[in-house]
C-alpha cells in the first residue's frame, strides 16, 4: 500500500472515531438526564 493511500485511510478512520465519540457522548448525556428525571419523579411520589 502506498503511503498516500495509508495516510488517507488513517485520516478516515480517525474522523470516523471522532464522529462516533461525539454521538456516543450525546447519548450518554441524554441517558443520564433521563435516569435523573426518573429518580426525581419517584422521589416526589
Amino acid at each position: 500500500m502506498s503511503s498516500k493511500r495509508a495516510m488517507r485511510q488513517a485520516q478516515k478512520q480517525a474522523y470516523a472515531k471522532h464522529r462516533s465519540n461525539i454521538t456516543n457522548s450525546k447519548f450518554e448525556i441524554k441517558k443520564k438526564l433521563l435516569l435523573k428525571n426518573k429518580q426525581e419523579k419517584k422521589n416526589k411520589n
